[in-house]
Order: structure tokens, then sequence, then C-alpha cells
């Protein structure tokens, strides 16, 4: 693959991934101030943590897919890359349904199907390129520890949730 068409993957796979977050952003403008008003665990990180936090992963998904892609091409990764996609979609969908629509239980299945969707993710990215498959696994725990917080505020908070 020519270095300007790699480059040109790269930002198109940062601008597919960070658009999706964008999405989900969108729906999450007043998160911080609702997730002060609900009953948490002791073990929930305070609002600050989770912007970083997903700013990294993002990135770190990006480098993942282009990588993918660039090993292989769109055609032979397709399944594997359309399945990124997928979770894409689900993982900025969780931010409608928790903070943009407060439906709790809804948000907890979703990000259930997004466990199951990241890991089929990361297994087909192991068969292409073992170190883009390496990338998703903190966004794999990432978003396991987020189900179990979805799920503890869920329960917390049954008028708000």
């Amino acid at each position: 693959m020519k270095r300007g068409t790699s480059a040109l993957g790269l930002l198109g796979w940062i601008a597919v991934t960070f658009a999706a977050g964008a999405l989900g952003a969108w729906a999450s403008t007043s998160a911080a101030r609702f997730y002060s008003t609900l009953a948490l665990p002791g073990w929930a990180p305070p609002a600050s943590v989770f912007g970083p936090v997903w700013s990294l992963l993002y990135a770190m998904m990006a480098i993942a897919a282009w990588w993918v892609w660039r090993e292989r091409g769109w055609r032979a990764a397709q399944p594997a890359l359309l399945l990124y996609l997928l979770q894409l979609a689900a993982n900025a969908l969780w931010s409608w349904l928790f903070f943009g629509w407060k439906l709790g239980g809804p948000a907890f299945a979703d990000i259930l199907v997004l466990i199951v969707l990241v890991g089929a993710t990361l297994t087909a990215f192991a068969r292409i390129h073992r170190g883009a498959a390496m990338m998703l696994v903190p966004y794999f725990a990432w978003i396991s520890f987020a189900a179990a917080l979805n799920y503890a505020v869920w329960r917390a908070n049954p008028g708000l949730l």
C-alpha cells in the first residue's frame, strides 16, 4: 500500500471512529450533571475520568481498524471491519439510551450486546493483525467495567433510570 493511501486510510478510520464518539457525546452533553445526581457505588469513577479514557480508547480503536484495513484492504478484511463498524454503532447508541433517554435497562442490554460485538471484533482482528486485537483489549476491559457500573447505577436509581 502506498504511503499516501495509508495515511488517508488512517485519517478515515480516525474520522469514522471519532464521529461515532461525537454522536455519543452529543447525547451526553449534560452527562456530568446527570451523573452527579445519581446514587453511585463507591467504586464508580468521577465524571472527569470518562472523557480522557474515551479519547484514548477511540484513538486506539481507530489505529486498530486502520492496521486491519492496511494489512488486508477493505475486501479481504470486510467481515472484521463490518463488525468494527457495528460495535461503533452499538457504542454510540449506549450514550443515547443511558444519558439521552435515561433508559438504564435498555442501556444495560445494549452494553451486553456491545461486549459481544467487541469480543467478536477482537477475535476477527486477531486473525488478521495481532497488534490490532491487542489495541482493543483495554476497550473490552473498559466496557466490561462500564457494564457492571451501568447495572449498579440502574438498579440504585429506579426513579431516574
